[in-house]
């Protein structure tokens, strides 16, 4: 789906037959003003977003900005301003709200963790851990606050989990038809193969085949013996059990990447109003 088409179908969800509260008393012909207001501290995420779902009802609505994505707001400040046909942007209100909240939240999130690892060499990683047909806007969010995407979706790279190794008959079996499939399907994807335990990256290390190895939930001293035994033959990347309180820790290990899921699935909207002027 393209952005607009998503876009549209959040507008039709919310809208339904009609934006019965604003057609039944605000006469059609008449023009208003408005702000979007920053109730908490945060970063802002999400302007180009608002722009095009007002433009989607009514394209005469026009913005003025005061804030651009990636700017820190303070509760009280006062990120843009829209004019147009008051019908109109109170039937987008909720819908701009819906996103920018969203959106916020996670670029606020991720500022937080990208801060803590200032002075490291290793890179955060967002997840597929993302709401359904909102992970565009929330891979963009992540990058806003200052970490970086994985891979978009099941199509873009190879990740050999658990239950992938499990169900092909083991590591080094899953490796060989992951080879052979791209061969055959002409295709130029990366590996990424996750191992449980110190053993298991000796049998990666062993057999090759692959660009990047996950390290499950090892704790940063068994990462500390895995990158010996790995020794920079690889991309690495930690994840499982990594919070806010031992990101650092994991990351003065010199593991490349850490994979942080809560980025995207577990944060709290930044609070947002749109309020007539």
């Amino acid at each position: 789906m393209t952005l607009q088409e998503v876009i549209m179908a959040a507008l039709a969800e919310d809208i339904g037959n009609g934006d019965h509260s604003s057609l039944a008393c605000i006469n059609p012909a008449i023009q208003g003003e408005m702000q979007l207001l920053a109730k908490a501290d945060g970063v802002i995420a999400g302007i180009d977003v608002a722009s095009l779902v007002l433009h989607c009802l009514d394209p005469d609505i026009t913005m003025k900005r005061f804030k651009d994505d990636g700017d820190e707001v303070h509760k009280g400040d006062v990120v843009f301003t829209i004019q147009g046909s008051s019908q109109k942007m109170l039937t987008a209100e909720r819908t701009v709200l819906n996103f920018m909240q969203r959106m916020s939240g996670i670029a606020t999130a991720s500022r937080k963790y990208a801060q803590i690892l200032k002075g490291t060499k290793t890179t955060i990683l967002d997840t597929r851990k993302t709401t359904p047909n909102m992970r565009v806007f929330e891979k963009y969010a992540v990058r806003v606050g200052g970490c970086q995407n994985h891979r978009f979706g099941l199509f873009d790279m190879v990740m050999l989990k658990d239950n992938h190794i499990d169900f092909a008959g083991g590591i080094e079996k899953a490796i060989d038809k992951t080879r052979q499939y791209l061969k055959d399907n002409k295709l130029n994807l990366k590996i990424e193969i996750e191992t449980r335990s110190l053993e298991e990256v000796k049998r990666v290390m062993e057999h090759g085949g692959v660009d990047r190895i996950m390290l499950d939930n090892f704790t940063p001293d068994l990462i500390v013996e895995a990158l010996k035994l790995i020794d920079g033959k690889y991309e690495t990347e930690a994840s499982g059990n990594i919070t806010i309180d031992n990101l650092r820790q994991y990351a003065e290990t010199g593991v490349d990447f850490i994979s942080v899921g809560a980025l995207t699935h577990h944060i709290a909207s930044l609070d947002l109003s749109l309020k007539v002027i």
